[in-house]
């Protein structure tokens, strides 16, 4: 699971430490700064912990989506969670190129319209 930006965005947007946050979930601090570095996978059950301490979904946290609730309480239909998981799936650079093509495709049917 490689949701270390997820994780330390997660506990800034708390305003907490390391310090702070590994004495709430009694846990060494080197254990979490290496997750939040991406020294380490972190693994699902602590993956679990800190859902629930947040009160965000595991979907979340994975970075499978930027909502919060996750995929299941999204207001997405169907057919836009799969598109967004086919983008979610690709590489960085697959990424990049698949936003700068759909918006040119949109700007088109924009123009066209």
């Amino acid at each position: 699971m490689n949701c270390y930006s997820r994780i330390r965005d997660l506990r800034e947007d708390s305003d907490l430490t390391q310090e702070q946050l590994v004495e709430l979930l009694d846990m060494h601090k080197t254990t979490y700064t290496n997750y939040e570095q991406g020294k380490h996978t972190v693994p699902l059950d602590f993956a679990v912990v800190l859902a629930k301490y947040y009160n965000v979904s595991l979907d979340y946290i994975a970075g499978l989506t930027n909502d919060k609730r996750g995929f299941s309480h999204s207001d997405l239909t169907p057919e836009q969670k799969k598109l967004l998981q086919l983008i979610e799936d690709l590489s960085p650079e697959e990424k990049k190129k698949t936003v700068s093509f759909l918006r040119a495709v949109i700007d088109i049917i924009k123009q066209q319209g």
